[in-house]
């Protein structure tokens, strides 16, 4: 796949059609071509087409998955870097792999070989702590009273604080990049964000909360959600100091209408959240994992692990997905109930996956979407800027069942802008589209009614179109 090529699999498409950038300047809405290779059913191949296009075969299919009895969301670090980017025009500030003083070598080629097996191309930062934890550990076992090995343990120990201080401080960063640009930017990215949120989570109380999941540390998800009201559920019980619970009770919302009592109802605007690599605020403190008080966009995180209740607390101590943990029991808590969440929501009948901006580079979530798969009845979307490293494709052959696959990857269709001004159903529960289109059909049939009231319609209670 070319740089300037897009992908979009389909409907009834039989495999990948693969378009791009016509350079026909004399039909301006109307920007791309097939590639000479693609085979398609529902385009010519020497005439070109635009959003509109794209739109009538794209939305109605979305809008129907998006009504489908269990729908979950899982957002990775596109997201991050797409509203970071409306937001301040500049790309999302990354921490680059580090020196470390003590065995810096041995760790790099450890990494090397993580990211290897990971499908990547260079180790990242995440692959250095994992690889340095690893070392950390093994070193305290065998130190005993070999003071070389200790003070080599000691070293190793102040690096990695280090290193997570300055992965800490490149969150924030970006974080406070959203939050203190320019008010127009600022709010045109809110907008974005909480349209592309509204879009999923706008379903009636009656059916199965959204279930959102995201491999990303910073709270960008959170901050949209408050902007537009969106209730999170997560694992966390409290107020001042949140802390984790194993136990996965079924906590839901409800209200009372007026006039009517002992008929409590769904509220609507709930969706279920999950963390699956931790987060920037969640901290390992006396056998507990507690979320701190760390306020969007604030300079440092050192401050906050001061506060009173988190006496004694390093930054090693930070719930950063391979976190610094020193036994197995804590290594796997609660990574292992996060990832025991993902698969329950998305492994059962009628349930449609929808992920944006996931590489696919964690093979745990991948092992949990190829056994989604198995389940005839289930769907995935994937919907990516690019695919450089061909992961998505290469995920999407070896897992074998296109006809459960939707692929929106390209610059068009995988850019965050794009999707929610074209292909995103609408983000409300709109009852008076879903009469009017039932009222047309009555009327007319439905051979007459316009393709943009047909994506409108809900199907059948608890069904996918998958």
């Amino acid at each position: 796949m070319s740089n300037d090529h897009n992908i979009l699999k389909c409907r009834d498409d039989h495999a990948p059609v693969l378009f791009s950038a016509s350079g026909d300047v004399a039909e301006p809405g109307k920007p791309f071509k097939l590639v000479k290779e693609a085979k398609c059913s529902w385009q010519n191949q020497d005439e070109a087409f635009g959003p509109e296009k794209l739109r009538s075969r794209i939305e109605p299919w979305l809008s129907a998955l998006f009504q489908s009895e269990h729908l979950s969301l899982l957002v990775g670090s596109g997201l991050t870097y797409a509203v970071h980017c409306i937001a301040t025009g500049a790309a999302l500030p990354v921490m680059d792999p580090v020196k470390f003083t003590h065995f810096d070598a041995e760790i790099a080629v450890a990494a090397k070989k993580s990211a290897d097996a990971a499908g990547r191309e260079n180790g990242n930062i995440e692959d250095q702590i994992r690889v340095a934890n690893e070392l950390l550990r093994g070193l305290e076992i065998i130190a005993g009273s070999n003071e070389e090995l200790k003070t080599q343990v000691m070293g190793l120990t102040e690096d990695l604080k280090n290193v997570l201080k300055g992965f800490a401080a490149t969150i924030l960063k970006s974080e406070k990049g959203l939050i203190t640009s320019k008010d127009k930017e600022c709010e045109k990215a809110f907008n974005y964000l909480v349209s592309f949120l509204m879009s999923f989570a706008s379903r009636t109380g009656t059916r199965d909360r959204l279930q959102i999941f995201t491999t990303n540390y910073d709270r960008f998800i959170e901050a949209g959600a408050e902007v537009a009201g969106l209730h999170l559920l997560d694992r966390f019980v409290g107020l001042l100091a949140p802390i984790f619970r194993s136990s996965r009770l079924d906590v839901d919302m409800h209200y009372n209408p007026p006039g009517i009592r002992g008929e409590p109802r769904y509220l609507e605007g709930v969706a279920r959240f999950t963390k699956l690599h931790g987060s920037l605020d969640w901290v390992n403190i006396k056998k507990s994992i507690r979320r701190m008080g760390v306020p969007f966009g604030a300079e440092k995180i050192k401050p906050y692990l001061n506060a009173p209740g988190f006496t004694g607390a390093e930054v090693t101590q930070l719930m950063i997905y391979p976190n610094a943990a020193k036994d197995r029991e804590t290594a796997a808590y609660p990574y292992v109930e996060l990832f025991r969440d993902l698969a329950a929501a998305v492994c059962r009948p009628n349930s449609a996956l929808i992920s944006f901006g996931y590489s696919f580079g964690d093979e745990h979530i991948n092992r949990v979407i190829e056994d989604m798969l198995t389940i005839p009845s289930t769907h995935l979307v994937v919907i990516s800027y690019n695919d450089p490293l061909k992961r998505i494709m290469k995920t999407y052959e070896k897992m074998g069942r296109p006809a459960q696959i939707t692929l929106m990857i390209g610059e068009h269709l995988g850019d965050f802008q794009s999707l929610v001004d074209n292909y995103l159903p609408k983000p409300a529960i709109d009852r008076t589209t879903f009469r009017m289109a039932e009222l047309l059909k009555a009327r007319w049939g439905a051979d007459h009614s316009d393709a943009s009231t047909e994506s409108m319609t809900p199907p059948a209670e608890g069904g996918t179109t998958a």
